[in-house]
């Protein structure tokens, strides 16, 4: 049995998500754990740690006095955030982790890029709008903050693709499994072969937990499996998980969908709709260096299925397509050009 050292955690928005999973992983870790939230999400969740409310934009007085060894922060969009944290804690947070994104690079960029690939500029540095054209310079933004603040040998700088797993309020990658398991005729969009990376949130969360563990400094991809793999690859996982007899996947053309107002809500984690789909294609041979260890796919499907089955998240309204809806689709995809 390894035995660690116990860690005073200080994780910044530790109760939705990602930031959930990392609260459990450092609870189940040993170690002693301050969450900084709102109060509004999993307010009831963890009684074991200590509960700081606040908000990070207006209001961080709560954490004026303490000291950590580490600071996750999971949900820093701008860079005054970071700034205004590193402030507030004047050296008393650790060792920093920040949760940044791979959407930080500026494309295109060639399949298998790893952590020194170009990164996207802001056209506004001065912006404060967090969109989805400005979301990935604005957390370049944040990246260098973190390094500014607390220097290279004490900040760690996780990248992650698409997180997926239980709990996921996007339901994006829940959606498919959902659709999966009802069966039938799928409408799969675009290209099979479009590239598509998931980190289960499980893995990203224990993994961020042994880095703090180390004070592994450095800059990582938190993506999995390692280029290529496809779209068509994710979705015949979930199938093969989840999909009963006869179930049949019907790959229509992205042009027809984009043409039919279809986009990544309505049909989610579809590449084809999205501009920077070849960020898709990261090497993660880094983090799997530094000791991120992926479960299988089909785990991590099975796994959000039993979790539907038990205390179903509820779907935001405007992700995945109606059944009357793709119906429709499949209808007009197969009639051909009219």
């Amino acid at each position: 049995m390894r035995i660690r050292r116990v860690l005073r955690i200080l994780i910044i928005g530790g109760t939705s998500f990602v930031g959930r999973h990392i609260t459990q992983a450092a609870i189940d870790a040993g170690h002693q754990v301050t969450l900084f939230h709102r109060g509004q999400t999993g307010a009831d969740l963890f009684p074991q740690a200590t509960h700081l409310n606040g908000d990070r934009d207006e209001d961080l007085s709560a954490l004026r006095d303490g000291r950590w060894d580490a600071t996750v922060d999971v949900i820093a969009y701008l860079p005054r955030q970071v700034e205004s944290l590193a402030a507030t804690l004047n050296g008393r947070g650790g060792h920093y982790l920040l949760i940044s994104s791979v959407s930080v690079y500026r494309t295109p960029v060639a399949a298998g890029f790893t952590e020194d690939a170009p990164l996207a500029e802001l056209d506004d540095p001065a912006t404060q709008q967090v969109t989805a054209q400005t979301y990935g310079g604005l957390k370049v933004a944040c990246e260098r903050a973190a390094l500014r603040f607390h220097g290279p040998v004490a900040t760690t700088i996780i990248r992650p693709t698409y997180v997926v797993g239980p709990h996921d309020s996007s339901y994006r990658f829940t959606w498919w499994v959902e659709r999966m398991a009802r069966g039938g005729t799928i409408l799969a969009p675009g290209d099979p072969a479009d590239p598509i990376q998931v980190i289960d949130a499980r893995d990203l969360a224990a993994w961020t937990v042994a880095l703090a563990e180390k004070s592994a400094g450095g800059v990582f991809h938190a993506a999995s499996p390692a280029p290529p793999f496809g779209f068509g690859d994710l979705l015949s996982t979930v199938a093969a998980e989840v999909a009963p007899a006869g179930t049949r996947l019907t790959w229509v053309d992205s042009d027809f969908l984009l043409t039919a107002g279809q986009d990544d809500e309505s049909l989610p984690l579809w590449p084809g709709a999205d501009s920077e789909h070849d960020i898709n294609a990261a090497d993660p041979a880094a983090a799997l260096a530094a000791g991120l260890t992926p479960r299988p796919l089909r785990e991590t499907v099975a796994d959000v299925r039993a979790h539907q089955t038990r205390s179903p998240d509820t779907p935001p309204s405007r992700i995945g397509l109606s059944a009357a809806r793709e119906a429709e689709l499949l209808d007009r995809w197969a009639a051909g050009p009219t």
